[in-house]
């Protein structure tokens, strides 16, 4: 479970790269035109809807949009039903996939949910889920509730844009959780 503390990418180690992408590609592989960071946090940021991607049990993929939060921990917040598939599917395998909504501006996490237990990090996500979307979410921290806060602080971002595809794939990697 996460607790507030620091998650910033900075001091994860981020490790910045290209993505392993074919020669056919044509994809510079020096760091001219590589994203920062900064500009991940502000697609991150300014994204309405996130596509969450799971496994079920038999195996089988499974993608539903959400609304939820990009923090400036450079964690994205979530909630779902326990009991919905994605809940399900979560549930019983936390590695996910998170993609922004561009298909344009591209930005990829990669990672491991945790379940959002901190009460103050919980009312960070939501004051800005509520600033956002303007409505304010309800938790509720009692064992027989059927909703959760999920947390995803990425292992692995992947981003582009695709006016620049050539110049701007680029990789991170971070040495600590």
């Amino acid at each position: 479970m996460l607790t507030g503390s620091s998650t910033r990418f900075e001091e994860r180690g981020a490790r910045r790269s290209r993505p392993a992408l074919a020669k056919g590609y044509g994809v510079n592989l020096d760091e001219e035109g590589m994203l920062s960071l900064d500009w991940v946090r502000e697609q991150l940021s300014t994204s309405r809807n996130y596509w969450i991607a799971s496994t079920q049990p038999n195996g089988r993929p499974h993608a539903c949009p959400v609304w939820g939060v990009w923090l400036p921990e450079d964690i994205l917040c979530f909630g779902t039903s326990r009991t919905s598939r994605k809940g399900k599917n979560l549930a019983a395998n936390p590695s996910v996939v998170a993609h922004a909504e561009s298909g344009d501006d591209v930005v990829i996490l990669e990672g491991v949910i945790q379940e959002l237990t901190d009460r103050d990090l919980l009312l960070k996500y939501v004051d800005a889920y509520d600033a956002k979307y303007a409505i304010r979410p309800e938790f509720d921290q009692e064992a027989d509730s059927d909703g959760v806060t999920y947390v995803l602080r990425p292992a692995e971002i992947l981003a582009w844009t695709e006016s620049d595809f050539l110049k701007t794939p680029t990789r991170w990697r971070f040495e600590r959780g």
